[in-house]
């Protein structure tokens, strides 16, 4: 196939500028396609947007079909009420506006996206629960399986997942059932995040 002659950039939406410590689908990625619209540009290359692995790499990610939620926009989540406006304070983290600081901006973040699932939980309409239950069904064939995987990686503080107990290494069906019954919130969350993550992809890309 061939293709006609065209000219783009590449550039990481985490390199985008924003308030939070790093690029995300907010107003800055917005901004970016005017400007390329504009400059008469047709083609944004964004390298991986899978979740990041060791040495914060989108190279090293641990699925093939999550997303990367360092990209959810805090500030849409705080729009649809999910985050109060002071949830949104720095808390003494210090960012650095020239280069991604991930030890700085991956907790921050993280205890966030914690407080949006649980205000979620508590408060989302029928018609944001039905779209969330609608979009775990038609991942069900991955998101059930990444976000219990998760789950245990936390909970294992991150080791090597031959290194965790026995039966959930070797996946036996009833260790994995008391995993996800024990960790179920845990589950939720990341299943909440991975919603938000193409949630927001999907409005960009339109």
């Amino acid at each position: 196939m061939r293709f006609p002659r065209a000219s783009g950039v590449l550039l990481h939406p985490t390199s985008l500028p924003g308030p939070h410590g790093s690029g995300d689908f907010g107003p800055a990625a917005y901004h970016f396609v005017d400007w390329l619209v504009g400059a008469g540009q047709s083609l944004w290359q964004i390298l991986p947007l899978g979740g990041i692995g060791p040495g914060n790499s989108p190279y090293m990610s641990s699925s093939a079909f999550a997303g990367n939620v360092l990209l959810i926009d805090l500030g849409e989540l705080h729009s649809r009420g999910w985050l109060a406006a002071a949830d949104l304070a720095s808390d003494g983290a210090v960012f650095n506006q020239r280069r991604l600081d991930f030890a700085a901006v991956y907790p921050y973040r993280m205890s966030r996206l914690k407080l949006a699932a649980q205000a979620f939980a508590k408060s989302a309409s029928p018609a944001e629960r039905a779209d969330f239950d609608a979009f775990c069904a038609r991942q069900q064939n991955w998101l059930g399986d990444f976000a219990l995987f998760m789950s245990l990686a936390h909970a294992f503080d991150w080791r090597d997942w031959s290194d965790w107990d026995a039966p959930l290494a070797r996946r036996e069906p009833a260790a994995l059932a008391a995993a996800a019954a024990e960790h179920d919130e845990e589950v939720r969350f990341w299943k909440f995040c991975q919603w938000s993550f193409f949630r927001q992809w999907g409005a960009l890309k339109a």
